[in-house]
């Protein structure tokens, strides 16, 4: 039995929770987002709380109750607070900057390389090395951060390259040289 899924979910002020059938809709200040509840988990409203219980008692029933509860909870949490993700960008003449809405980012390659956010992410660029990934579904911001992560991940010798904020990158040593 999970003991995630079994904590209640609060509803915060300015949310809105509806439920039709097994789909779970959250609306808040900052969208709405909507998660689909396998049928196996029951979803309730009690005493402004959002309330998940197992129907089958089955080991896939134990596997969806608290990740079915998770996600919920994020949606929740989405519309009132929304999700961030910090990138660094570190190396000399590596820098990023916002064009209307698109990320240009200059990695050492002969081109530029642009990103374009999807519906619902914001992208903010600080000082040039520090991009900042908003929205309101957390892994719409999660893949959005790892998809620019991709563009130049840090490599071991010189730590060059983009990095989550106070991710830590093992260094290697480089060439032993002569004797």
């Amino acid at each position: 039995m999970s003991r995630i899924g079994k904590k209640p979910i609060d509803i915060p002020q300015g949310v809105e929770v509806k439920i039709d059938g097994q789909k779970v809709t959250a609306k808040g200040p900052l969208g709405e987002e909507s998660v689909n509840v396998r049928s196996e988990i029951k979803v309730e409203i009690k005493d402004n709380q959002v309330v998940l219980t197992k129907v089958v008692d089955s080991r896939e029933a134990d596997a969806l109750y608290g990740l079915s509860r998770t996600l919920v909870a994020n949606a929740v949490h989405g519309v009132k607070d929304g999700f961030v993700k910090n990138l660094e960008i570190q190396g000399v003449g590596y820098r990023a900057n916002m064009e209307g809405k698109n990320l240009n980012l200059a990695l050492g390659y002969s081109h530029p390389v642009i990103v374009e956010p999807p519906a619902g992410i914001t992208i903010t660029v600080e000082a040039n090395t520090k991009i900042t990934v908003k929205g309101s579904n957390k892994q719409t911001v999660g893949d959005v951060a790892a998809f620019i992560r991709a563009k130049r991940p840090p490599e071991v010798y010189k730590g060059k390259g983009i990095r989550y904020e106070g991710e830590y990158v093992r260094r290697k040593a480089g060439k032993a040289g002569k004797k």
